[in-house]
């Protein structure tokens, strides 16, 4: 049985003068990009609720994970104990309802995370609402963040019905720019009724309970299109026909096929 102490060690032999070019030649920068791949294939694993896959993959991301923290050591920056301390001790200091007795109603706890944030950062200057919400995080799940972070200080409608007259406003005005054709105004007004879409999520209850996230609606939607051209493309091949030059009337009557054919599928 290895222990994550042995995964540091094979990191860090690895990195060592005689160990292997490749981990050697690795910089933050370039493993900034493996962690966003690893990050995602950990999202598929867990959208295909598929456990065998997903302690792979969480093992793929751990392992960049303690890469990033041995080059970090190597700098004299910090090291994988620094990143494990840092982690438990933040987590017991924002669950005081957990590790000291404190009130445990919903509304206490996401009061107390927010003023424990507020005070981790130590700084005397104003904070915005809406801090803390990275940049590089996919559009769709950064808007439904920032959303909630403004709700938070009670911008936000009171119920599902304001966003959603949101949502006809705002096509009404991408409706507008497209007649115009000017290109600008129609990304923007896009934008609008993207942000709008989600923030109707926000307010719709979805699986268990909890707010619709635009980002996983998304997900689910486009894997569903996907699997439906897929069966449009294996039903034309058994047909003979070439998707590539069929008409749009083919290969509608091939989408309507493939979507009955995986509604009926158990």
């Amino acid at each position: 049985m290895s222990t994550l102490q042995d995964l540091i060690d094979v990191v860090a032999r690895l990195r060592a003068p005689d160990g292997c070019p490749w981990d050697r030649e690795q910089t933050p920068a370039t493993v900034r990009s493996y962690v966003l791949e690893e990050a995602h294939e950990v999202v598929q694993a867990l959208d295909e609720g598929d456990d065998d896959a997903l302690a792979e993959e969480l093992g793929d991301l751990l392992f960049n994970v303690v890469l990033l923290a041995q080059m970090a050591a190597e700098r004299g920056a910090f090291t994988m104990d620094d990143v494990t301390a840092s982690i438990t001790s933040k987590m017991i200091r924002r669950h005081p309802h957990v590790f000291a007795g404190e009130d445990a109603d919903r509304a206490t706890i996401a009061a107390n995370w927010e003023r424990i944030k507020a005070t981790e950062k130590g700084s005397a200057e104003p904070r915005s609402a809406l801090d803390g919400v990275p940049a590089a995080l996919p559009a769709l799940l950064r808007a439904q963040k920032i959303g909630k972070k403004a709700a938070r200080i009670g911008f936000d409608w009171p119920d599902a019905s304001g966003p959603r007259d949101k949502i006809d406003e705002e096509l009404a005005e991408l409706d507008d720019a497209l007649a115009r054709s000017d290109a600008d105004a129609v990304e923007d007004e896009l934008g609008d009724v993207l942000f709008s879409v989600v923030n109707l999520a926000r307010h719709t209850v979805g699986p268990g309970g909890r707010p619709v996230v635009a980002e996983h609606a998304l997900r689910r939607t486009t894997s569903k299109f996907e699997a439906r051209f897929r069966r449009v493309e294996a039903l034309a091949a058994q047909a003979g026909i070439d998707v590539h030059s069929a008409d749009l009337q083919t290969l509608d009557a091939l989408w309507d096929q493939a979507k009955r054919a995986l509604e009926e599928a158990p």
